[in-house]
């Protein structure tokens, strides 16, 4: 009724007043109504991307298992959706799996991507760039998600590269990596760590980290465990930084988490580091 109510608005030329005598509604309610269409459509957004993110490593998933290999994103991303909304999402946008014909093909263009074991549980530690954490996490805006591509140094707890893109493409990954490595000793060839996102598998993304002489190491079983300190990070940012706000625009977005990122490297002491900033332990040490 509100989408009926909105589109004869704009082709009539008419007010807020004149919409909201139509529907018989309140101007709080109205407003009210429009925030809550507009913060739905920015999840279904987000969802489709992810959607579609999946899909390019297993084309052929089914949509309860893509529902629950994405859950734990959407949590992080706050964003709350059913298996009927799931399921009508994906059959608008034509993303169903269609039943695959009785004939056999005899061609298949699908390659994998890389995967590599997991090289830091048993690694310790002594001093910064000798292990790198790399992570994605996701910020809210009106005009729809944005993407924080991160690298944080796991002795020294600062973070060494990041980035900030209105997409999961790893060309952001790439950028977050590429300034990393700008500020990293020549001397110097930390292990590589992330999870099995097609971000960190992409051959850019593992042909940039051996041009650099760097070990790749990523998670075994998909679990967040394995990647907790990428993942303390962005609760960190969120909870104390307020990054799970809903900002207005996305270059709103993009300052905050830069500011974000200064305050946190160079202000906030880690009781971990005995009470030093993570650039204090990561200039102090090396």
């Amino acid at each position: 009724m509100n989408e009926v109510v909105d589109t004869w608005a704009i082709e009539a030329g008419v007010g807020v007043g004149a919409i909201c005598a139509r529907a018989g509604m309140s101007r709080q309610n109205y407003y009210k109504a429009r925030r809550f269409r507009q913060r739905q459509q920015v999840d279904e957004d987000l969802v489709i991307e992810l959607v579609k993110q999946e899909r390019r490593l297993q084309p052929r998933l089914g949509a309860r298992k893509l529902l629950f290999l994405l859950q734990s994103v959407l949590d992080e991303a706050r964003v709350s959706i059913g298996r009927d909304r799931f399921f009508g999402l994906l059959a608008r946008h034509d993303l169903l799996v269609a039943r695959k014909p009785s004939w056999p093909k005899t061609t298949n263009s699908r390659h994998s991507l890389p995967v590599f074991l997991n090289l830091i549980k048993e690694l310790k530690l002594t001093g910064p760039n000798q292990a790198w954490a790399s992570d994605v996490t996701y910020i809210r805006t009106e005009e729809g998600f944005v993407f924080a591509s991160l690298i944080t140094d796991m002795y020294s707890r600062k973070v060494v590269g990041f980035h900030v893109g209105d997409t999961l493409e790893s060309i952001g990954c790439q950028l977050a990596l590429k300034a990393a490595l700008a500020e990293l000793p020549v001397d110097s060839f930390p292990v590589h760590h992330s999870d099995r996102g097609c971000q960190y598998c992409c051959h850019e993304y593992v042909n940039l980290l051996r041009s650099r002489g760097l070990s790749i190491s990523m998670t075994q079983q998909a679990h967040c465990y394995e990647n907790a300190l990428a993942e303390r990070l962005n609760g960190i940012l969120k909870q104390e930084y307020e990054m799970d706000r809903t900002f207005q625009t996305k270059a709103q977005a993009f300052g905050a988490l830069a500011e974000a990122v200064v305050l946190y490297n160079t202000r906030r002491p880690h009781l971990s580091l005995n009470y030093q900033t993570p650039e204090q332990a990561h200039r102090r040490v090396a």
